[in-house]
């Protein structure tokens, strides 16, 4: 539709200038018919080449506009997938910034996996992608002075077990028989007793 506003427009452009000379002309000089009409077929004619330039641009037109919309699917495509590749290099930072965490907290921490929960993973990659592991250093042993419940223990002997009361004798004096004969008479001696 946007064509043929164009072709509205060429075709209304020729009349309104016409008139314009026309009316001035009056004033200035009488009105010659032949030279009027002799304009009018000038601007019909330069109308009419440029309605049939315009019919033959149409085409092209199209083609270009086809051109630019493909163009700009390829573009969004290519945005998307560089959009999806970013976003994989930052998983991947994210894991070898964690894994370097956590090695590098196994050597001082009881539980290396406590030293990346305390920590913002995305400051130590830089703008090359590289993973700065004299910062992480640093940032750990700064967590250790803030928090040193989470450090290993310095006493790295072995513990004796401790004392399960639980087991063994009762420490009444009542102790278990080990023989049937013994467990019977502890049975009968209870039993005249009155269960005490």
């Amino acid at each position: 539709m946007p064509e043929n506003e164009e072709t509205e427009q060429v075709e209304t452009e020729p009349q309104e200038p016409q008139a314009a000379p026309e009316a001035e002309g009056a004033e200035e000089e009488p009105f010659d018919r032949k030279r009027a009409e002799a304009a009018l077929r000038k601007k019909n004619s330069e109308a009419e080449n440029l309605r049939r330039r315009l019919k033959e641009l149409e085409p092209l037109a199209k083609k270009a506009k086809e051109l630019e919309d493909a163009q700009k699917s390829d573009q969004e495509r290519l945005t998307e997938q560089l959009t999806a590749a970013e976003k994989r290099i930052q998983t991947f930072q994210q894991r070898a910034v964690r894994s370097e965490v956590k090695a590098l907290a196994a050597v001082e921490f009881a539980d290396p996996e406590d030293a990346h929960a305390f920590l913002d993973l995305t400051s130590y990659v830089d703008d090359d992608g590289d993973v700065d592991t004299a910062a992480i250093q640093q940032d750990l042993k700064d967590l250790l002075k803030r928090k040193p419940h989470l450090a290993k223990p310095t006493d790295t002997s072995p513990r004796p077990p401790k004392a399960d009361r639980t087991q063994g004798s009762s420490g009444n004096g009542n102790r278990t028989p080990t023989k049937p004969e013994e467990e019977f008479a502890g049975w009968l001696k209870q039993a005249l007793h009155g269960g005490r």
